[in-house]
Parts: C-alpha cells; structure tokens; sequence
C-alpha cells in the first residue's frame, strides 16, 4: 500500500461504510475500499442468504449442474469486511443516518446503495406453477430440473436472458418455443438491420421463434397467445427485462428517474449527502456520449465500485465515464458488445452475417462509438481501445475485415 494510500485511509479510520447489496457492485465496493487505503468498518448488507455470488454463470455452469455455485472468491473475514445476510433493507432515513432493516437499524457515516435490478414479471403470471425467472442463485436451482426432465419450455422474451437460457435448455435436449413481441430479437437494444441475423440462430439450433406474438395468458401447462394460438409449456421461463431495486428507497427523498434509477453523478454521488448508487440500480451522466446511461451489464457492476471507493477515500480519479462493454454466450457463439451506439451516424459491416463471425462497428462524425463482434474477439479488443481514445478511423478501411481495426486509424 503507498503512503499516501495509507494515510487517506487512516483519515477515515472512524467512518462506517455500509453496503447494500452483496451482488458484483456490492461486493466490488467492499473489496476497493480495502485496496484503497480505507481502514474503517466496512458492512456489506445481501438480502439472499447465500454466500455472495457472480450472476453470469447461473445462465450456463450452474443451470447446466456443471457447478454448483459461483461464489466470489473474496475473503471476508481476511477483508476484515461485516457480512449482514438474508437481510432484507426496508427504508433510508438520510437524516439519521441510518437504514432500517427488518433486524433494526443500521447507522452509517457513508452509504452505498448496490441493490441491482428485479426481473419485470409477466402480467398474470404470478403464482402460476410452472413459472420461472432466472435472476438468482435459487431461481437457477429451481430451474435445473426443468432441464433434466426434458421439459417442453416456452421462453418469453428474445433478448439477452431469453436466449441464453434457451441455448441451455437445447443442449439439455429441451424443446423450446421462444415467444416475442416485437418483430425481431433483442429489439430496442439492437438496430433491426443487426438484429434480423440473429433471429436466423434460433431455428438454425432448433428453437422455434415467434415474434409479434404476446401473451394473453398463462395457465398450468399452457401459454395463451393474444391471437389465439395455444402453446403447450411444461415450464415457462420470463426474461423480459429488469428494472431496478429501489422501491425500499420510497419516501427517502432520494432523486429517481422515471425507470427508478437512482440519479448519480459524474462520481457517483446521489441527492443524498453521503450516499452513493452504483451498479445496475443507479444512472450516471456520460460525458463521452452525451447523455445519462442506465448499464444492467457485470462490467459496469466491477468497474464503478473503484470509483466508488476513489471518491469516498478521497482519492478523486475523475469523472466515472467507462465505455460500457457486455457479453453473452448464445447458439454456440460468443457475442461482444462495448460502447453506445444510440448517437451513431454510420453503421459498418465487418464480414458477412451469414457466416459464423462478424462485426458491426458504429462512428459518429468518423469516430467509433460502439462495436458488436460476433465470434471477432480481435476486433472487440482493438475496437474497444479505439473507443476509448476516441480516435477517427478510415471507413473503407475499418469495413474490411481483412484490415486489423488498429491499422484503420486515419
């Protein structure tokens, strides 16, 4: 540890830090403030009474019982770091100072709010037998048998989620019906002209894939379609987005947007004096492209916890702006996001979509701003460091996928 580390964190010796939530940003916060310098009580709050946990394998190694589990391999005790599991949080009461929790309240000098997000249920749904989300360490355990019996499975919802879980599914020798009601796969994430290749892997792997169709019902055994049609469902599994977990914060006066992300700043920092928000239930303000960004993704979960702890230890690194980056394992391909393309003025095709790799990079006014490669890890890398420098890139050039992505550069 430097000196200067050391005495920042002497400095806060007598702070308590409390964490809420003890998913990937949760526990990442915990783990910064340690490297940091932070020496003060460190108490990270996990409404699951499960040992903290990574979310990414409960769609492929766990769901499969390929492993058993996916806890982080972070030690507490050594970390000298308070865990409070299976404790549900109730309020905050920013006057005091304090979160109330249903084992009493919990005082602290600096909070930091890293619930996530809860799966959006589908209208009716609940309680049905038969129904499934897939968010949790238990939701993946429910759902193991679903594979290992085989079961007829309809999945609503073709985004990231819905097609994860269907490409398990199908090597578990399930039949699969994936129902979507827009036109297209990952629609509203994607635009359709990148979108309309990937709807191809279902059919091509076996699922069958309905779009412009919505559900009206679920009964035991069966989904109702809005348009008649019946589809047999031993299982139904929901991945139809997620939204974030804020509603305990009701009456804290803490700032929300409409979707009830917690408004960060540019470090941070929430309306709340000494509150953070960070992870999957907060925003933040991105200089880079211009405009406020939500991330459910793990990357953003590992990343902003450092800034976190930057801040709260006073070792202010600057203004938290990554390039978001994501991935998802799908139909036998590896699919890499990063950046934000929303902003994005041109649109090039690096290769064929009909082949098994491709990518698609975005520029605005000549210079990338997001990158999608599908089986091109190569190109992720150069592209995601081209984003980052923000440097402009030949057109010709960077749609030639015989052309490395840094040999594009103008």
């Amino acid at each position: 540890m430097s000196e200067q580390k050391q005495t920042r964190g002497q400095q806060q010796a007598g702070r308590r830090v409390v964490v809420v939530g003890a998913g990937m940003a949760g526990v990442q916060t915990a783990v910064a403030l340690r490297e940091q310098g932070f020496t003060g009580p460190v108490t990270l709050i996990g409404a699951e009474p499960h040992q903290p946990y990574d979310r990414p394998p409960l769609s492929k190694a766990v769901l499969l019982g390929k492993a058993e589990g996916s806890a982080f391999e972070v030690d507490f005790e050594d970390l000298d770091v308070e865990l409070r599991l299976g404790v549900d949080v109730a309020g905050l009461r920013a006057a005091d100072h304090e979160v109330d929790t249903e084992a009493g309240p919990v005082p602290y000098d600096t909070l930091v709010i890293a619930t996530g997000a809860h799966p959006v249920t589908l209208p009716g749904s609940e309680g049905v037998p038969g129904v499934h989300l897939l968010r949790t360490l238990d939701d993946a355990v429910r759902l193991g048998p679903v594979l290992e019996r085989r079961h007829a499975v309809v999945v609503v919802g073709a985004g990231w989620i819905g097609a994860e879980f269907a490409t398990a599914a199908l090597g578990a020798g399930c039949a699969v019906t994936v129902v979507e009601a827009a036109d297209l796969p990952l629609a509203g994430t994607l635009p359709a002209e990148v979108a309309a290749p990937m709807a191809e892997w279902y059919g091509a792997n076996g699922a069958e894939l309905l779009t412009h169709a919505r559900v009206d019902a679920v009964e035991p055994g069966l989904v109702r379609l809005a348009d008649g049609r019946t589809l047999p469902a031993e299982a139904v599994v929901v991945g139809i987005g997620a939204r974030p977990a804020t509603d305990w914060l009701a009456g804290s006066g803490i700032a929300l947007d409409p979707s009830g992300a917690i408004t960060a700043d540019d470090r941070l920092r929430t309306s709340l004096p000494d509150v953070y928000a960070v992870g999957d239930c907060a925003s933040f303000p991105s200089a880079r492209y211009g405009e406020r960004l939500l991330v459910h993704h793990w990357d953003n979960a590992l990343q902003g916890p450092r800034a976190v702890a930057a801040a709260i230890t006073g070792a202010d690194t600057g203004p938290y702006d990554p390039v978001p980056y994501f991935w998802s394992e799908q139909f036998g391909r590896f699919v890499q996001y990063a950046g934000h393309h929303a902003g994005a003025d041109e649109l090039l095709w690096r290769g064929d979509p009909a082949d098994e790799a491709w990518s698609v990079l975005w520029l605005r006014a000549g210079v990338p701003v997001a990158l999608l490669a599908v089986g091109r890890p190569r190109d992720l890398a150069q592209g995601r460091k081209l984003i980052e420098a923000a440097v402009p890139v030949d057109p010709a050039r960077a749609a030639d996928p015989s052309v490395p992505l840094k040999a594009a550069v103008r």
